[in-house]
């Protein structure tokens, strides 16, 4: 683990595990990132689900990490994904982004867009943003965008993104590794005042956060055959299982 010798807090927003379509175990997620990174907070967000989260929160419970963990959800929306963060029960997918904001909102959760306006994967756009901040100012809104991805889906619209936020949204700024491998846990971060998932929340809520990128982790580590065994398990597997048709795996068991 790297030491840091400020007081400022780092936290990576946007992780993915194995109990959705992500490469690692939980426990394996959770023990790289005791060993191999200086991340004060993490939020596992998997696509639709919070079961690799709370047993996330649970397995620190019974054992002693320096960091914390925030129970959270990428949540496909109507209107692109959202990253629903501080939650205790999955928001239903495939609503409006009104809706979903407001389930979010009901579990007092914090929402965060995730690499916004890429056209890479469903994502919010220009219009989205003007829809919830401007025409629907009166429900809850967004409370934070991720200026700071760790994917090329996010790179990609980085700066315009910023500048947006910079003169319209005036949104908490976040970053996420958006990660699917342990290498690339860390990649992009958000950076707060203070060293809690608390301290978190609380910079989130003042919007007084900053996206930031460590320029040392690439997708360069990460083999291809990995890169591809996750596509296979992101767009094949893992919809097959939820529909509830078995899938074997490559050691021939079924699932």
């Amino acid at each position: 683990m790297r030491q840091r010798s400020d007081r400022r807090g780092k936290a990576d927003l946007h992780i993915h595990t194995g109990a959705g379509d992500g490469m690692a175990s939980v426990p394996q997620l959770l023990e790289y990132i005791e060993t191999q990174t200086d991340l004060d907070v993490v939020a596992l967000t998997d696509h639709d689900d919070v079961q690799g989260a709370l047993q996330a929160r649970e397995l620190l419970r019974k054992d002693h990490y320096r960091f914390e963990v925030v129970v959270g959800e990428e949540v496909s929306s109507l209107g692109g994904h959202l990253l629903a963060l501080f939650i205790e029960e999955p928001v239903r997918p495939y609503q409006t982004l009104e809706r979903t904001l407001e389930a979010i909102h009901r579990q007092n959760g914090l929402c965060v867009v995730p690499h916004p306006l890429s056209w890479l994967t469903t994502s919010v756009g220009e219009r989205g943003f003007k829809k919830i901040l401007v025409e629907r100012a009166s429900i809850p809104g967004f409370d934070g965008i991720e200026l700071a991805n760790g994917s090329i889906a996010g790179r990609l619209v980085e700066d315009r993104a910023r500048r947006l936020n910079r003169r319209f949204y005036h949104l908490a700024e976040t970053g996420g590794s958006d990660a699917h491998f342990l290498p690339v846990i860390g990649s992009a971060y958000t950076v707060f005042d203070g060293r809690t998932a608390a301290d978190l929340r609380r910079a989130l809520e003042a919007r007084s956060t900053r996206g930031r990128r460590d320029a040392s982790k690439t997708m360069g580590s990460v083999p291809w055959s990995d890169i591809v065994g996750q596509q296979i398990r992101s767009l094949v597997v893992l919809p097959l299982q939820r529909a509830g048709i078995p899938v074997q795996s490559r050691r021939g068991e079924k699932r």
